[in-house]
C-alpha cells in the first residue's frame, strides 16, 4: 500500500493541486470568491477548468461531469467528454463556461409540481466550496441543481443556504459578545455510518432484497444478537478485505474514513468518518454509500444500507454528529472548565435547546421515511419522540441558572481499575445515554433518529434553520444589552419554556411515552403522520425568512416525501404479492402434496400405522396456505384503492394505516409457514443463511 500522504486525495482537485498548478493571482482571487461567497469571473472559471482538466487528463480521464444530488437521495451524473472537433480532427477542451453551469433534463426528476413535464429545462451551477474529484475515471464536479425558472430542486442549496444562515446569525451574536475575531461561523458534521453484507449469491435469490433492498419475508432464526458477541468482535477475514478497500477507495477521494467495526447485529457493521464542514460531510457520506455497494460486490457480496432489513435484530441508523466553529479553530458547544460561567457556551446550548423544542416537528420530518418506520423505538434506534439528553452535571448548571443559584464545577472522578498494571484514568462526568434522539457528548449533539439510507443534507438543513433562528431572537437581544445579567436571563427563559424536551432517562421506558405527552411532546409515530408538518405555517415562515425555501418549495418537497413514501410500500407490497403467490404458496402446496403422498404410502402398507403427523402438519399447512392466499389477494385489492386516492397525503395515510398492516399479516402467515415447510422446498435462503454466511 502507498504511504498514505501519497494515497490520501490524491483523486481530488484539492487547495493543494489548485495552489500549484493556478497562476498566483488566479489562486488567491478565486480563494477570495470561496471565503466571501462573491460572482465568480470567467477569467478565473476558464482558468480553473483548463488545470482541472490536464489534471484530470493525466491521471486518464477523458470525460467530466456535473455531480448533484436531487431529490431521489441518490446522487446524479451525465457525462460529458471533453472531446471537440477542429478542422483537423479533435482536440481536448474544458472552459469556464462548461465548469460553471450544465443542462439536465429538470423534468425527469423529483419537483412536486414544480415542473410540468414540457418544462424540460434545468441548470447545475459548479459549487466552489467542495473539491471536484475522479471517481470511476470520470471528473466530478459537486454542483447544485435548480429548475429553469429558479425553484431548487435539490438537496445541496438549501443545505448551503442554512449554513450561510447560522453563520450570518451566530456572527451577530459573537459581535454582540465582543468577538469581533471571528469572520466564519460553520457547522459540522461526522455521520457514522451502518450497513450490512450478506453474499451476492444469496441476495440475488431473493426478491425483496432485490426490489425493495430490505427482507419482506423472513422467520426468526434460532440465533440472532442476543448473545452480544458480535459488536466489536474480531472482523471476519473476507469483511476485512472489504473494509480495507473501501477505506482506500475513499481515502484516494478525500473521504476521512476513520473508524471501522462490526455494529451490534450478526452480519451488521459500522464506518465512521473525521468532521467536515456540513456541506462537505454531505457530499462524503453520498461517496461513502456509493463505494460500500459497489465494493462489496467486487468481494462478492451486497451491501445494505436500508434501515431495517431483517426483523428482530438492530436496524441501521445513520448518527449525526453536530457541532457549532468557527474559523479561528473554536467550538461553540464546548462547555470549558465552569459551564456555569462560560456564557459564550451557554448561548448557543440555549439556541440549540430552543430551536429542538419550538420546532421538534421539523426534526422528526427530517428522518421521516418508510424505512424508517420499521426502525425507529426499538433495538437501539431511539423513539419517534424528539427530547434531548445533556446529562446531570450540564442540567444541573442549567437549573442553577434557572433558580438563581451558583453551581460549582464537578470535578472528573478517578476512574480506579482495582488492577495495578492498568492506569487508573479520569472518567467523564455522565454516562452516555443510546436511547436518546438527539444527545449532547461533549461538545457536540449527536442526532441518532437518521436513518442509514438517507441523505444527512436534509436534517442538517432542519437543524442549521431552526438554530439560526434561535440565534436570531438572541441576536435581536444581545444587540442592545450583552451583560452577563442579560445572557442568564435568556438561559432562565429557556429552561422556563423549553426545558419539557430535557430528558435524561430511559426513552423505550412506557412511563416516557406517558411523559412525554403530559409534556406536551410529539409523537408522530410514522412518516405518513409526520410529514403534512413540514408545511405548517410557521415552519414556512422560517424558511422563507431566512430564504432557505420559498413557499412553493416547501409544498413541493412534502409532496415529494408524501409521494416517495406511498411508492415505496406500493413496491414492497406488490413484491410481497407475487412472492407469496408464485414462490412461498407454490412451494408449500408441493410439500404439502408430499406429505398427502406418504401418509397414503403409509396407509396402504398397514392401516395400523399412525398418520396423526401427516394430518397435523397438512391441517396446519392447508389453513396457513388458505390464509396466506387470501391475505395477498385482500393487499392486491387495498394497492388497488390505494393507487386511486388522489390526495397525496391521504393516500400516504392509507398505505400506512391500511397496506401496511396487510402487509404485517402477510408477513406473518409467510414465515409461519418458513418454520413448517421442508428446507428443500423453500424458495428462498433464510435468515440464518443470510445473517451467517460470510465468514
Amino acid at each position: 500500500m502507498k504511504k498514505m500522504p501519497e494515497l490520501f486525495g490524491n483523486m481530488v482537485f484539492n487547495d493543494a493541486v489548485m495552489k500549484e498548478r493556478l497562476p498566483k493571482d488566479t489562486y488567491s482571487k478565486l480563494k477570495k470568491t470561496i471565503k466571501e461567497g462573491t460572482a465568480l469571473d470567467i477569467d478565473i472559471a476558464n482558468a480553473v477548468a483548463n488545470a482541472m482538466k490536464e489534471w484530470a487528463m493525466e491521471k486518464g480521464v477523458t470525460h467530466y461531469t456535473h455531480w448533484f444530488q436531487p431529490m431521489t437521495g441518490v446522487t446524479a451524473e451525465k457525462h460529458e467528454s471533453f472531446l471537440s472537433p477542429t478542422e483537423d480532427g479533435i482536440i481536448m477542451e474544458f472552459s469556464g463556461k462548461e465548469l460553471i453551469q450544465g443542462e439536465p433534463d429538470a423534468s425527469s426528476f423529483p419537483s412536486g409540481g414544480l415542473r410540468a413535464t414540457f418544462e424540460a429545462r434545468g441548470y447545475t451551477a459548479w459549487d466552489p466550496t467542495s473539491y471536484a474529484f475522479i471517481k470511476d475515471n470520470i471528473l466530478c464536479i459537486p454542483t447544485a441543481f435548480c429548475s429553469y425558472s429558479g425553484e431548487v430542486l435539490d438537496k445541496k442549496t438549501p443545505l448551503l443556504r442554512s449554513m450561510e444562515a447560522i453563520n450570518k446569525q451566530a456572527l451577530r451574536v459573537l459581535k454582540a459578545l465582543g468577538r469581533d475575531d471571528v469572520k466564519r461561523v460553520s457547522t459540522c458534521v461526522g455521520a457514522e455510518q451502518e450497513y450490512f453484507l450478506v453474499e451476492r449469491e444469496l441476495y440475488e435469490k431473493r426478491p425483496d432484497l432485490v426490489y425493495t433492498g430490505r427482507t419482506l419475508f423472513g422467520a426468526k432464526p434460532p440465533k440472532g444478537q442476543e448473545l452480544e458477541d458480535h459488536y466489536f468482535g474480531a472482523v471476519k477475514r473476507r469483511v476485512s478485505a472489504f473494509m480495507k478497500d473501501l477505506d482506500e477507495e475513499l481515502w484516494k477521494v478525500g473521504v476521512y474514513a476513520k473508524t471501522k467495526h462490526n455494529e451490534v447485529a450478526p452480519a451488521q457493521h459500522e464506518l465512521a468518518p473525521v468532521f467536515a464542514t456540513t456541506n462537505i460531510a454531505t457530499d462524503h457520506n453520498q461517496i461513502i454509500m456509493e463505494y460500500m455497494k459497489r465494493i462489496a460486490k467486487e468481494h462478492g457480496m451486497m451491501c445494505l444500507l436500508d434501515e431495517k432489513p431483517f426483523e428482530n435484530i438492530n436496524g441501521s441508523g445513520k448518527h449525526n454528529n453536530w457541532s457549532i466553529t468557527t474559523d479561528t479553530g473554536e467550538n461553540l458547544l464546548k462547555p470549558g472548565k465552569d459551564p456555569s460561567k462560560n456564557l459564550q457556551f451557554l448561548i448557543f446550548l440555549s439556541a440549540v435547546i430552543k430551536a429542538v423544542d419550538e420546532y421538534q416537528d421539523l426534526l422528526r420530518v427530517s428522518v421521516a421515511t418508510a424505512g424508517n418506520d420499521h426502525r425507529l423505538g426499538a433495538n437501539e434506534a431511539p423513539p419517534a419522540i424528539m427530547s434531548i439528553f445533556l446529562g446531570d452535571d450540564l442540567l444541573e448548571v442549567l437549573e442553577g441558572i434557572e433558580e438563581g443559584r451558583e453551581v460549582e464545577a464537578r470535578k472528573k472522578d478517578t476512574m480506579l481499575t482495582g488492577v495495578e498494571v492498568l492506569p487508573d484514568f479520569a472518567k467523564d462526568t455522565t454516562d452516555r445515554n443510546r436511547t436518546s434522539p438527539f444527545a449532547f457528548t461533549g461538545n457536540k449533539f449527536e442526532f441518532r433518529m437518521l436513518g442509514s439510507s438517507q441523505s444527512i443534507a436534509g436534517p442538517n438543513i432542519m437543524l442549521n434553520t431552526i438554530v439560526a433562528e434561535e440565534l436570531s431572537k438572541f441576536a435581536d437581544v444581545l444587540e442592545k444589552d450583552a451583560s452577563e445579567m442579560t445572557i442568564k436571563a435568556i438561559v432562565k427563559d429557556t429552561m422556563k419554556h423549553n426545558k419539557r424536551i430535557i430528558f435524561n432517562g430511559n426513552n423505550y421506558s412506557d412511563e416516557w411515552v406517558k411523559e412525554a405527552k403530559r409534556r406536551g411532546l410529539l409523537n408522530l409515530s410514522c412518516a405518513a403522520e409526520a410529514l403534512p408538518y413540514f408545511a405548517k405555517e410557521k415552519n414556512i415562515n422560517i424558511f422563507v425568512k431566512h430564504k432557505i425555501f420559498s413557499r412553493e418549495e416547501v409544498l413541493s418537497r412534502t409532496e415529494i416525501m408524501e409521494e416517495e413514501y406511498s411508492k415505496i410500500i406500493n413496491i414492497e407490497a406488490l413484491t410481497m404479492i407475487d412472492m407469496a403467490k408464485t414462490q412461498i404458496l407454490p412451494s408449500s402446496m408441493k410439500y404439502l402434496k408430499d406429505i398427502a403422498k406418504a401418509a397414503k404410502t403409509k396407509r396402504e402398507i398397514s392401516e395400523n400405522i399412525s398418520i396423526g403427523l401427516e394430518e397435523e402438519l397438512i391441517e396446519k399447512l392447508s389453513s396457513l396456505n388458505e390464509l396466506l392466499y387470501a391475505t395477498a389477494l385482500r393487499l392486491e385489492e387495498e394497492v388497488s384503492e390505494a393507487q386511486e386516492i388522489i390526495n397525496i397525503e391521504r393516500q400516504a395515510k392509507y398505505y400506512h394505516d391500511k397496506v401496511s398492516m396487510t402487509m404485517s399479516e402477510l408477513r406473518g402467515y409467510g414465515d409461519s409457514l418458513e418454520t413448517i415447510v421442508d428446507r428443500s422446498y423453500w424458495p428462498y435462503p433464510v435468515y440464518g443463511e443470510l445473517l451467517f454466511s460470510i465468514q
